[in-house]
């Protein structure tokens, strides 16, 4: 059904033709869209709300070829030797390891310590 229908017009609440809906659905309401079906001869007004809201950590993904900084400090001996089998190298500079993701993708302990972009 969806498919056979082209979308004319797309609202965002406070536009013209938004009011009364904007007073139903109040801040939950994102847009508004007329959507025509050719086939059946109808204009169709749908609405787009937010039903639910919940936090969430925001999850990084990166390539398996990604070269990603990782911190480890000096004294984390253990985790230091896994980057270094993984191919880490160490940035003097800014103080991070510099290692391919999929090197460490896996390994919760440092995945968790790598440094968004």
């Amino acid at each position: 059904m969806l498919k056979d229908m082209k979308t004319q017009t797309h609202l965002k609440p406070g536009q013209k033709g938004t009011k009364r809906l904007h007073e139903k659905y109040g801040d939950s309401l994102l847009c508004v869209r007329y959507r025509y079906d050719e086939k059946r001869g109808v204009r169709l007004k749908t609405v787009e709300i937010i039903v639910e809201e919940s936090v969430v950590k925001a999850s990084l993904r990166y390539r398996n070829e990604d070269v990603v900084a990782v911190v480890v400090s000096f004294a984390e001996n253990l985790l230091r030797d896994r980057l270094k089998v993984a191919g880490g190298k160490w940035d003097h500079e800014k103080k991070v390891w510099h290692v391919l993701y999929g090197s460490i993708r896996g390994d919760s302990k440092l995945e968790e310590r790598i440094l968004p972009d």
